[in-house]
């Protein structure tokens, strides 16, 4: 009996020693989640393991296209990495080594996509024109749009615009610097648009925005015959430019007369077309040299008038200079 029991004592302790644990045996490969860029950060998954591991250690790997001919980066021992320039155009692997009391055991991720390089810092580009929403209709709030553009813009300007109603120029609105734009009685006839300026560290870039319709009065206008009034006139040189409004309840392109006279000569009238018409009212700029008798120092009076399609003309609208 007492050498059963001696032998019985020996086979349990056989047994325990043969039971001992191994070391950690991967079972499922570790994996690298993140954009393969340069500046982004790829983080490891450990991957899945028998044998109860306690404790995980990475080393981040660079290696060609391929996923071969790899090699340790330097200061790559963390579970995340941010790449860097020397990673561009290669591919990235981790290698994780999982450690349990009974030893430790490695395992590496399949390798990633091409590092891409870093976007080259540039001063913003636009790629898709501002536009402008709401109604171009006098006491009508106008908000404008950035558009879009590359370069990732810290900050962006506006400065709103007067444009004619066939859209011979546009100039700036005093002032008017806001995102927003309350449409003033002034705009009446003339359409508007934003020019917006994006800026980052890098520099700024400046494009306008699609063109509003030619904006309308508060309320309906109508009248039998058409309405013209001065805005500006003035000599550029030898030249005259002379902007005017004309507003007409037809909504069709009509004539616009100009007459050069001074006292003693003979005067001399000239006919422009208008492009679009009034709708009902349109800011239109037109210019013309005058004939060599109304040329040199003296009086000189500009008249104008609007004529529409039925032959009915407004009433006259007159400038007058001494040069």
């Amino acid at each position: 009996m007492v050498a059963l029991a001696i032998g019985v004592a020996a086979i349990v302790a056989a047994s325990a020693v043969g039971a001992s644990q191994a070391a950690p045996v991967n079972t499922t490969a570790p994996t690298v989640s993140g954009t393969p860029k340069v500046g982004q950060t790829l983080t490891a998954g450990d991957g899945t393991w028998s044998n109860t591991p306690t404790s995980y250690a990475y080393q981040w790997l660079r290696c060609n296209g391929g996923g071969n001919s790899c090699v340790n980066v330097a200061n790559g021992t963390q579970k995340t990495y941010t790449l860097v320039g020397v990673d561009s155009g290669n591919t990235m692997r981790v290698r994780v080594t999982a450690t349990n009391a009974d030893g430790p055991a490695s395992a590496q991720s399949d390798q990633t996509a091409a590092v891409q390089a870093a976007a080259s810092a540039a001063a913003p580009k636009n790629t898709s024109l501002p536009t402008i929403s709401g109604t171009p209709k006098v006491a009508q709030v106008l908000t404008a749009d950035n558009g879009t553009w590359t370069g990732s813009p810290t900050a962006y300007s506006y400065a709103w615009q007067r444009c004619d109603a066939d859209i011979v120029s546009c100039t700036n609105l005093v002032g008017a610097t806001g995102k927003t734009y309350a449409v003033r009685i002034d705009d009446l006839g003339y359409r508007l648009r934003v020019s917006v300026t994006a800026r980052n560290a890098k520099g700024a870039g400046t494009v306008t925005s699609t063109i509003t319709a030619i904006v309308a009065p508060a309320v309906r206008i109508t009248n039998g015959r058409p309405t013209i009034k001065i805005i500006s006139i003035r000599f550029s040189g030898r030249t005259v430019y002379a902007r005017v409004r004309i507003c007409d309840d037809s909504y069709k392109n009509l004539t616009i007369l100009a007459t050069d006279s001074r006292p003693g000569v003979a005067p001399y009238t000239r006919r422009f077309t208008t492009l679009v018409a009034p709708k009902p009212c349109g800011v239109y700029t037109r210019h013309w040299i005058p004939v060599a008798r109304f040329r040199g120092n003296g009086t000189y009076t500009v008249t104008l008038k609007a004529r529409d399609k039925s032959g009915l003309t407004s009433l006259p609208a007159r400038r007058t200079f001494s040069r």
